[in-house]
């Protein structure tokens, strides 16, 4: 009888272990959540999908406006329909809460929409108490003014307000809303 060549069965062994990772890396990998592109349609849904659940309006008949300035910027969420009071009520209500948790720093609903990665989101969090933050109802809904001397905070305004348009997708718009007759 022969005796095994130790070489051999370590080659063998080193191979058989090698398969069983790439294949247990295969499966690991098949059982993550799907990655999205960071501004294309798949994440507008998702971001849509998690608006619904914090944001008490329905997105497909509201639409949100951010209008940057030097000091800051202007938000202004409105109902396509000027007539809508429901949304009109819905969109004021939401945004009169949202002033006084973004007041204390609480950007939360923010992070649970677009993700605590949000462009911006890190420094206003930090910024409570160095942001004047305005509600003004408007006929078709509310508007939110921020505005700050400090440039940083500034930059990060406009950088969250990039993020929510590219996120929103058809729900949202650079510049203030049309007014119409």
């Amino acid at each position: 009888m022969r005796s095994p060549d130790h070489s051999n069965i370590r080659r063998c062994a080193l191979a058989v272990t090698a398969a069983l990772a790439t294949l247990s890396t295969g499966c690991a990998d098949g059982s993550r959540e799907p990655t999205t592109s960071a501004t294309g349609p798949d994440r507008q849904a998702q971001v849509a999908e998690r608006g619904e659940s914090i944001m008490p309006f329905d997105l497909d008949r509201t639409t949100h406006h951010f209008t940057k300035t030097d000091s800051g910027g202007v938000q202004t969420v409105v109902a396509d329909d000027p007539r809508d009071i429901n949304q009109a009520t819905l969109i004021r209500h939401h945004l009169q809460q949202e002033v006084d948790r973004f007041r204390r720093g609480d950007f939360a609903d923010p992070a649970a929409i677009h993700g605590d990665d949000m462009p911006g989101l890190a420094v206003l969090r930090s910024s409570a108490g160095k942001i004047e933050i305005e509600y003004e109802t408007t006929v078709d809904g509310a508007r939110i003014t921020y505005a700050s001397d400090a440039v940083e905070i500034v930059s990060a305004l406009h950088a969250w307000f990039d993020a929510q348009v590219r996120d929103h997708g058809m729900h949202a718009t650079h510049g203030a809303p049309s007014l119409t007759g």
